[in-house]
Formats: structure tokens, C-alpha cells, sequence
């Protein structure tokens, strides 16, 4: 049996509502009773969370999280890119492109500034995230990585460097009096 509602000539054939005769007419079912359109639109249809209109029959009706657009309101909050059909992400209550998303608030580098990109190796230290190559020492410029540094103002000197320039000698033997050098965590 298909979906079609067959009417016996003589018998009525209304809208659940308003009662108005939908012989000839278009119509939507709902829990199998028919509705004219302007009833099932006013009665079922979504409101648009941008533009707060009734999302219409005649347009697409996106949700996510109980919550519907029009598809043209659909859009990245700050690029304005359609994300219909597209992966997205939102925070509070906006919509984000992926793009627009890691720009705005993925955690960033504090030496070059740059997001950190999936899987990649970063190092902490008193509160500030840097990528490998850019947790250098003051000094020589090379990544410090997992060895041992000695902090410095608001820099980091690796062991070695901070030996040579900094620490205090031995008078006999001229070689540095060692001193304990910061750990450093990764992730």
C-alpha cells in the first residue's frame, strides 16, 4: 500500500485544524492527520535561531542540539561561509567553519604565536606553552626539548649555556659550580 490517502468522492477530506477541504490541494501529514500548509506552519514548523522567522516547508530546516536554521542563515560567525553539508564547531552559541574555530581559539605557541596543529609536540613550563623548536635557549638558540635548563629573567638558558656564561667557577680549575636546572614537561 503506498502512502497516498484515497477519498471516496463523497466523503470529506479536511485539514486537521482549520477544516478547510484539502481535496485538490496540497497538504502534509503529521501523526497521519492531513494539515493545509499554513496550519502545519504555524502549528510545527521551527523558528530560525538567526533570524528568529518560521522555518518554512519550503526551505531547508538545519538543526543540531534542538536547535534549527534556515539553511541560509546556516553561516560561519565570522567568515560568513555557508556550513551546510559542512563540518562545523560552535561556542557559545555561534557557529564556526573548523578554520575560523582553531584561528579564534586553539591554544597558541607564547614564543611564535602560531597555533599548535593536531598532534603536535608541545612543552609547559611555569604557565606558557611553546612548540618544540621554539623552547630555545637564550643563548645558542637550540630547542632545549626534554634536557635540563636553568631559568633566566623570563627565558630559559639550557644547562651548558648557563655554565659557561653565567654560573660561577671554580677558581682552580676554572670549571662551573653546578646548580640544579628546571624540568620541563611534555605533552
Amino acid at each position: 500500500m503506498s502512502d497516498e490517502i484515497i477519498v471516496n468522492a463523497n466523503e470529506q477530506f479536511n485539514c486537521s485544524n482549520c477544516n478547510l477541504s484539502l481535496i485538490g490541494q496540497k497538504y502534509i501529514l503529521n501523526e497521519e492527520k492531513p494539515y493545509c500548509i499554513t496550519c502545519y506552519e504555524s502549528k510545527f514548523s521551527h523558528t530560525c535561531e538567526l533570524c528568529k522567522e518560521k522555518i518554512t516547508c519550503d526551505s531547508k530546516d538545519l538543526s543540531f542540539k534542538d536547535k534549527h536554521w534556515h539553511e541560509r542563515c546556516f553561516f560561519c560567525s565570522v567568515c560568513q561561509g555557508s556550513l551546510a553539508d559542512k563540518p562545523f564547531a560552535t561556542k557559545d552559541n555561534d557557529l564556526y567553519c573548523p578554520e575560523c574555530y582553531d584561528e579564534k581559539f586553539s591554544p597558541r605557541c607564547d614564543g611564535c604565536k602560531k597555533i599548535f596543529k593536531a598532534g603536535s609536540r608541545k612543552y609547559e613550563y611555569k604557565g606558557s606553552t611553546w612548540h618544540e623548536e621554539c623552547f630555545t635557549c637564550i643563548e645558542c638558540k637550540q630547542p632545549i626539548g626534554a634536557k635540563s635548563f636553568v631559568p633566566k629573567d623570563d627565558s630559559v638558558v639550557g644547562v651548558p649555556c648557563y655554565e659557561e656564561e653565567y654560573s660561577q667557577k671554580w677558581s682552580k680549575c676554572d670549571k662551573a659550580i653546578q646548580k640544579g636546572g628546571g624540568l620541563i614537561k611534555a605533552s
